[in-house]
């Protein structure tokens, strides 16, 4: 008697902890990040990246979540907002995309003036998203020194305060801070060693300089070679601006170095390093915190143009992610945020403001950039692999009538997605849409507005075929494809999610009824005596 009972209690037991085991399993807790983690944010935020800014001026700006599906798809791991924005910072969180957030030049008032008033910014919009959401920087305004001069004072005052505040928070060395300047705070920018910070701003600069020095920040700043080029047309060669190969010839030298410099943003940022070093300051790195070249102009911007903006911004990214230094710095490369991500068309004249994007509002390419062989940034060189796929969160009623629009007045080739074939499963809206809008895209020869969809599908430089599935924009064209099917089936796809939902939630209700009757029983055994009276 005694001993059956004992073997049913361990029984019991050894159920009790699989079924326990068998729950954590299938519901992994959420834990926030740890200092590991952190360490590693800290890690990865000095190796050079490639950013992108992303304004807001845009007449069709992507939802939050929508955005950040977009960010991911495109392998965007670094970026940098003009504000805090609450909604978007909330996007961000675990996303591992790494924000730079932005204190309006209107807001330097209040925080430079009030030390509760930047205690309470910092918390508002750092310490109440990070570490779920990765806040690496905040910059404080914007070319205040030259836009908003009289705001000058208190840009310190106001760099200081939120810095106390993070200090308060603990995530003063998790967060650096600091504020972008116009390049025209150089003067005499060429030959870089000759350059020098505007002595009218003197009394700003060093200050600054020497904070950011102490708080291992860096000296951000806003560097344009398409304005230095149309500043001295005639003098700086287009190739030079477009970081083009040049012969040793063509290369500037400065005569007081002799160091060659084969490209614009090069002599640019080493102007800035000059610069700090006439002022006994060497160990404030520069940040590129813009930098592009603009798609469309005016009659007055000939230079504004579709190649102009691609070969400047692919061989960007090549330059930067190749380590490529600066000739003052070849050990040290700057990080950059190439300005921008979308084209703002509510901006103000002239055409090129709003045609600094690499993609529309609507996610769609406005060029495809060549960046194969430089890392991960955008993936693969997407001029010869891009394609056309459904985004995420979209619900699935919406890209059904995408998808019988692409394969029926769209004529894309859909035979694939037809049940048996190879591309029919997984059985989902989501999945059917994208194959039918990959295929819609390349037969329109991937042009520009073939992958919007009323903005339900955007541009990927990921293949996303998978197992026996290949996509078109995998595949060559050939006179053997299957003729075009122009009718579709409603995908299973709702209805799939409905039944996953369902059983999820019925497994969990039988795992915690059976968890509860086990402990019961368990538990009246345990008070049973083991052996009977006599």
């Amino acid at each position: 008697m005694a001993a059956s009972k004992l073997t049913l209690l361990l029984t019991l037991l050894s159920l009790f902890n699989v079924l326990s085991s068998v729950s954590q399993a299938k519901s992994p807790s959420v834990l926030p990040l740890g200092l590991a983690q952190i360490k590693q944010q800290q890690k990865e935020d000095t190796e050079p990246f490639v950013g992108v800014n992303i304004g807001t001026d845009v007449s069709s700006l992507l939802s939050p979540s929508a955005l950040i599906s977009f960010l991911q798809v495109q392998k965007i791991t670094h970026i940098r907002l003009y504000d805090a924005d609450p909604d978007l910072l909330k996007a961000l969180a675990r996303t591992k995309i790494r924000v730079t957030i932005s204190v309006p030049n209107n807001q330097l008032l209040a925080i430079g003036s009030s030390n509760s008033t930047a205690a309470a910014w910092v918390g508002r919009n750092v310490v109440g998203f990070y570490p779920e959401t990765l806040i690496s920087a905040i910059a404080v305004g914007d070319e205040v020194l030259t836009t908003v001069p009289s705001s000058a004072p208190l840009l310190l005052p106001a760099i200081e305060s939120l810095y106390s505040a993070l200090v308060a928070a603990n995530l003063h060395t998790q967060i650096k801070i600091s504020t972008p300047h116009a390049a025209s705070i150089v003067l005499d920018p060429f030959p870089p060693s000759q350059a020098f910070f505007n002595q009218s701003l003197s009394s700003v600069v060093l200050p600054l300089l020497q904070f950011l020095s102490r708080t291992g920040s860096p000296l951000m700043m806003n560097l344009y070679p398409y304005y230095v080029f149309m500043q001295n047309k005639g003098v700086v060669p287009l190739d030079n601006s477009l970081f083009k190969p040049l012969t040793p010839s063509k290369e500037m030298v400065d005569p007081n170095t002799l160091l060659h410099y084969t490209n614009v943003l090069d002599a640019m940022i080493d102007a800035a390093y000059f610069s700090m070093k006439n002022l006994n300051v060497t160990d404030v790195p520069v940040l590129v915190t813009e930098t592009g070249w603009p798609s469309k102009g005016d009659s007055k911007e000939p230079y504004a143009t579709i190649d102009n903006a691609d070969t400047y911004n692919s061989n960007l990214i090549k330059h930067i992610l190749d380590r490529s230094g600066t000739p003052l710095h070849p050990e040290m490369t700057s990080s950059v945020y190439i300005y921008e991500l979308f084209n703002e068309d509510l901006r103000s004249p002239p055409v090129s403001e709003a045609n600094w994007g690499l993609f529309y509002g609507n996610s769609t390419a406005v060029y495809l950039l060549h960046v194969s062989g430089s890392g991960t940034f955008l993936a693969n060189d997407t001029t010869n692999q891009t394609y056309c796929v459904a985004m995420d969160g979209v619900d699935s009623k919406t890209l059904q009538a995408a998808l019988d629009w692409a394969c029926g007045p769209g004529r894309a080739n859909c035979s694939e997605v037809q049940p048996g074939e190879s591309c029919y499963q997984p059985n989902t809206v989501k999945s059917h849409a994208s194959y039918a809008f990959d295929s819609y895209y390349q037969k329109e020869g991937r042009s520009a507005g073939s992958c919007d969809f009323k903005g339900v599908a955007t541009i990927t430089t990921s293949d996303p075929s998978h197992g026996s599935c290949i996509f078109p924009g995998s595949k060559k064209v050939t006179n053997t494809t299957k003729q075009a099917v122009n009718t579709t089936h409603a995908s299973g796809a709702a209805d799939s999610l409905r039944f996953v939902t369902f059983c999820s939630w019925r497994t969990s209700a039988i795992n915690k009824g059976l968890h509860v009757l086990l402990l019961v029983t368990f538990n009246i055994l345990f008070f049973i005596p083991l052996v009977t009276p006599l």
